[in-house]
Order: C-alpha cells, then structure tokens, then sequence
C-alpha cells in the first residue's frame, strides 16, 4: 500500500481538503475519520503518563486537552493554511478570546480596527478590560501610517479580519504586516469570511488566523466551531512577551526544540488556556467540520460566483442607496480585492435600503428563500439586520464606523441558483 496523500504538503488545496492529515492505517483502515467519543484515553504506563503530561509525547489522556479526530482537523487546517500548528476549540468566540488571553495579560493592549464583527468588539471594549487588558481601536483603518499611534511598549497583538463585519472593506493587509513587524507585534486576523481558500494570510505576513469554523468551514450550519493557527514563523521571545520566555524554559526539555520554536503560540494556547478553561470541541463537532471542508472550495466558487451577481444587480437596484462589496468596481477596496481574493472576495455583503429601518425592515418580512438569521457561512442564502442582532447595544456612531446603519442589511449569499436568488430580493425590495 503507497497511499501517502495525508502527509504530502505539495498537492492541490482541493486534493489536501480532503487527505491532509488523516492516514487511514493509523485508525484501522477506516477510510472516513472515525469519531472518538471518549472521556479519556488509557495511559499505558507510568512511564507513557509522564510522556503525554510533559506534551513530550504526541497522544491523548483526557479529551479536554485532545482527541484523535480534533488531532486530524488540526493538522488539516494546518495544511490548507500553510501553518505549523492549529487548536480546535468549542467556538470561534473561544478561539478569539483564548488566542487575546494567550497573548496579553493584565496592563497590556490588543489594538483593533473599528470594522469587526459586533462580539469581538464587545469583548475589547468590555470584557477583557475587566482582567486588564485594554482594546485600542484605530480611528481610520484605511491610514495604516495612523495605526503607529496606538501601539506601544505593552501592545501585544495588532487584530484584524480579512473581511470586515458586516461592511466587507478590505485592509492593506501586506503594509500592516509591515508596519506591526517593525514594533515585534504580532498580527492576528480572522479569517472567517474569506477561509484559506479565498485568502492566504500566512503568505501576507499575518502570524495568527482565527476561525468561527461554524461558518464556511463547516458550510452547514450545523455546529459551533473555532479553529486558531499559527505561521510558525513570528519570534514571540523577543522580549515583547515575558510568558513566552517562561513557558519555554518550563518545556524545552521536553518538547522537541524546532517544534517548541514553530509552535510555542499554539502549544501556550493548549497546555494553558484550552486546558484551563476547557472549551474544547467535541469530537462530534470536529468530525462535522471535517465532512464540510471536504467541499470547501467548491462550494466557496460558487459562494463568490452568486455573491458577485448579486451584488451588480443589487448596485443598479432602485431600492438600494449603497452596497457594500469588494467585487464590484463601485467599491474603494476594488483594487486591494484584486490583489487580496484573486478567487473572490467571498460572499457577504451589505446593503442599504432606500427608505430607512422600516423599509430594510419590510424586506426582512418579504423574503421567501433569504433565511432571517444572525448565522454566515452556510450553504442556504441567510439575511440579517445587524443594528438589531450581531451589533446590537453599539452607539450610533461605532456602528457606523464598523458600516452598520439603520437601514442596513447583511446578506450571506448561498448556493442556490442565482436566478431564484435574485427574484427573491427583488420582489422583497418592491412595494
């Protein structure tokens, strides 16, 4: 038997979504990854339980730090995403929240862009503040020169996402990069909307790339999910982050030394956080993730394919004052969607309803495929009011910093026929 596909880096993104990490021998030749649904693991022997307690070898004990199937995941998005190491957690807020506490601790700053999704602004304005930990939030995303004034000597992590939530601008992800690297700064994006398929951040200089698996990942929305990778390639002991220090010195004799190297962000996230404060993803939730991803880019082709006429239809409709999309060449962000999603800049957008919140309100009433939702990323067509859901409980003024007005609405576009797509928004827009 030559079968050796779920180790060779070297093959297609397609071909790898549906081998990567996976080898069949290893699992009794089941040739679909089978679903550990265990509490714990046997230890073996003293000697063994010293070895996987160390994390000096690669195994399983107790299902809240691992588990053989969350095991392939990890390595599979690995592959996609040109990583060294990913954690699979209980969702995407978990994988954003674990990697800021991984990071920063009390007195130190994660600076942010105004345009995110209304949870994770939530939680850098309020949540960590209450453990010390500030979110700076830049006032023109746009001016990366402008970011510098925000950053300083406890600055641990500049955040972004590859696409804005909900008003799909799109950031010079390469300047910033550029401009974090010149302070030791890490930069940390969420790469939600567009998936490793659309957009490849480790090849942009990006060092950390969250996921809400839920969404494209999984394509189904049928489970909750975060993923968190890193490049393997930012020095985090380079004097910026005294934890990093001490939690090499506590493992470089058990860990192998190149790989504590690569993967010390993820290795920190695992044995400290994902242990501690367990939201770990079930094995039944990694199994789901992993069926999805197996279609993922060709289901993302037609994502962007629909999204695209969609959203040049939508650009000449009479009810419709703006629409928010890096694909149609109205948009500032045209040429940097160019550069960034050479396949497309994924499928959500947002648009404004001639009319104000009452009429955006109508359309929501009118809808017959569109799904009223707070949920992306599924393979069903879904609609949204952000003032009143993802970002409800912001001022007036940070929602339309982030692109959110009253007569806003996001649109998640699925793969269903565009025909029928556009009928549907259509006559949900007429009188």
């Amino acid at each position: 038997m030559s079968y050796e596909a779920f180790k060779d880096n070297t093959l297609g993104f397609t071909t790898r979504q549906l081998h990567a990490g996976y080898n069949p021998s290893e699992h009794f030749k089941a040739k679909a990854v089978p679903i550990y649904q265990t509490a714990a693991f046997e230890l073996g022997d003293y000697e063994r339980c010293l070895r996987l307690f160390k994390y000096e070898e690669e195994g399983d004990s107790y299902v809240r730090f691992s588990n053989p199937t969350n095991r392939v995941l990890e390595k599979r998005i690995s592959s996609l995403e040109g990583g060294s190491a990913a954690v699979s957690l209980a969702s995407g807020m978990a994988a954003i929240s674990d990697t800021f506490l991984t990071l920063a601790k009390s007195g130190d700053n994660i600076v942010s862009v105004p345009t995110l999704y209304g949870g994770t602004t939530t939680l850098l304005q309020k949540t960590l503040s209450q453990y010390g930990i500030e979110g700076r939030f830049i006032e023109d995303p746009d001016d990366v020169q402008s970011y510098s004034k925000y950053i300083d000597d406890r600055t641990k992590a500049l955040y972004i996402e590859a696409l804005g939530n909900p008003g799909m601008n799109v950031l010079d992800v390469d300047a910033i990069t550029d401009l974090a690297h010149s302070y030791g700064v890490p930069v940390v994006i969420d790469n939600t909307f567009a998936t490793p398929y659309l957009f490849r951040p480790f090849e942009h200089g990006v060092d950390i790339a969250c996921y809400s698996a839920t969404k494209y990942l999984s394509g189904h929305g049928v489970n909750i999910a975060g993923i968190v990778t890193e490049s393997g390639k930012f020095n985090f002991r380079n004097g910026r982050f005294p934890q990093f220090d001490e939690f090499y010195e506590e493992f470089k004799d058990w860990i192998d030394a190149e790989t504590l190297e690569k993967e010390i962000f993820t290795k920190r996230l695992r044995i400290t956080y994902l242990t501690d404060l367990g939201a770990h993803m079930s094995p039944q939730t990694a199994f789901y993730v992993l069926q999805g991803m197996e279609t993922l880019s060709l289901r993302m082709d037609r994502h962007v394919s629909n999204a695209q006429k969609l959203a040049e239809f939508l650009d000449s409709h009479e009810k419709v004052t703006e629409v928010l999309y890096p694909g149609l060449k109205s948009s500032p962000y045209y040429e940097l969607a160019k550069k960034y999603f050479p396949k497309g800049p994924g499928a959500i957008m947002s648009i404004r309803v001639k009319g104000g919140r009452d009429a955006a309100l109508k359309v929501l009433e009118k809808v017959r495929i569109f799904d009223y939702m707070t949920n992306v990323g599924d393979a069903k067509s879904l609609i949204v009011h952000p003032e009143s859901s993802t970002h409800f409980g912001h001022s007036a003024e940070e929602n339309a910093k982030a692109g959110v007005y009253p007569d806003s609405l996001r649109l998640s576009v699925g793969i269903e026929d565009i025909d029928d797509l556009i009928r549907d928004i259509d006559q949900a827009l007429s009188d």
